[in-house]
């Protein structure tokens, strides 16, 4: 079961005035220090504003109505513009990260002075450690009574998971960054900043992976789960006059719109007048147990076709059976 739902823009918000700040700061410390792993920090916390800018674009246009062109809505907007921020976390923030300590581990160079780096990355965690608890808490109100790995890779509003693995990622970035700079400075050894810099750029690639992964599914198309397909279907065969679901497609439209579409066998005796309160009362039993499902069409199936049973149609539907 969700959760009652979390604030995505009060997440988004809260992450991108952080990483705004915190950009400039590593930045000014990236030029003073000299330090590889500061600069990929740097790029880090730019790939995590941008990406915050576009989730909220993606946010805006998503809300759009429904017109002549887009007929069911812009819900998708805010799983494309979920899919361009983790292609940027990948390739803006982890392959330069790669790329910058590769660089530094072959031009080796005396550090610099470590303390404006360490004093930034101090602050920064403090001030991504807020973000992260804003995300966190919005996230907790999202899961409700899912598992957290269930929140994260299936829900389907990628708008929060994506901040909060953006801050996991951003937090985990800063505690490499600290230990680099300071073993640096320690060792007088230049080359564990540059693998500072590279274990960074890994862990954002790793991050843009599973993100993309998750939205690009969504992309495609995704229908409902196992578990609230079988909500339905008890739905439909307990209310008066439906015999069984023979047909049940759906897809997911946006974060909070789901189309259900339904082949229902009503009982023969079903006058048109009939079928046509059952349907009502059946639509409305639905919309009300799962509010997501906004737009419901029901097809009476006096005559089913037996191909269907076998996957045969162009949408390799099968009829459902509850479990």
């Amino acid at each position: 079961m969700a959760g009652g739902g979390g604030d995505p823009k009060k997440v988004v918000k809260a992450a991108m005035f952080a990483n705004g700040g915190i950009a400039v700061a590593k930045f000014i410390a990236a030029f003073f220090s000299g330090s590889a792993t500061m600069m990929a920090e740097g790029v880090h916390s730019v790939a995590d504003t941008t990406n915050q800018g576009l989730l909220l674009v993606g946010m805006v246009l998503s809300s759009k109505r429904a017109d002549d062109r887009f007929q069911f809505g812009r819900g998708a907007e805010s799983y494309f513009w979920a899919f361009i921020v983790a292609l940027l976390l990948f390739f803006l923030g982890g392959v330069y990260a790669i790329y910058e300590g590769v660089h530094k581990l072959g031009h080796v160079e005396a550090p610099g002075s470590p303390w404006i780096a360490l004093a930034v990355l101090v602050v920064s965690i403090a001030l991504e450690g807020g973000s992260f608890l804003v995300a966190w808490k919005e996230f907790a109100k999202e899961r409700g009574n899912r598992s957290y790995r269930e929140a994260l890779f299936e829900g389907k509003d990628p708008i929060i998971p994506v901040v909060l693995l953006e801050d996991t990622g951003a937090l985990v970035g800063l505690v490499v960054a600290l230990v680099a700079v300071f073993v640096t400075w320690l060792t007088g050894n230049a080359m564990f900043d540059a693998i500072g810099s590279i274990v960074i750029g890994a862990l954002l690639c790793v991050i843009g992976v599973l993100l993309a992964r998750d939205t690009r599914d969504l992309l495609i198309g995704e229908g409902i789960t196992k578990s609230m397909r079988d909500r339905v279907v008890t739905l439909a065969e307990t209310t008066p006059g439906v015999e069984s679901v023979r047909q049940l497609l759906s897809l997911h439209l946006g974060p909070s719109t789901i189309l259900l579409a339904l082949k229902v066998r009503f009982q023969q005796s079903f006058t048109v007048a009939e079928v046509e309160k059952a349907t009502d009362v059946l639509e409305d039993r639905i919309r009300a147990e799962i509010p997501a499902m906004k737009r419901i069409f029901v097809e009476p199936d006096s005559d089913y076709d037996a191909s269907l049973d076998r996957g045969e149609d162009d949408a390799q539907s099968a009829p459902v059976a509850a479990s």
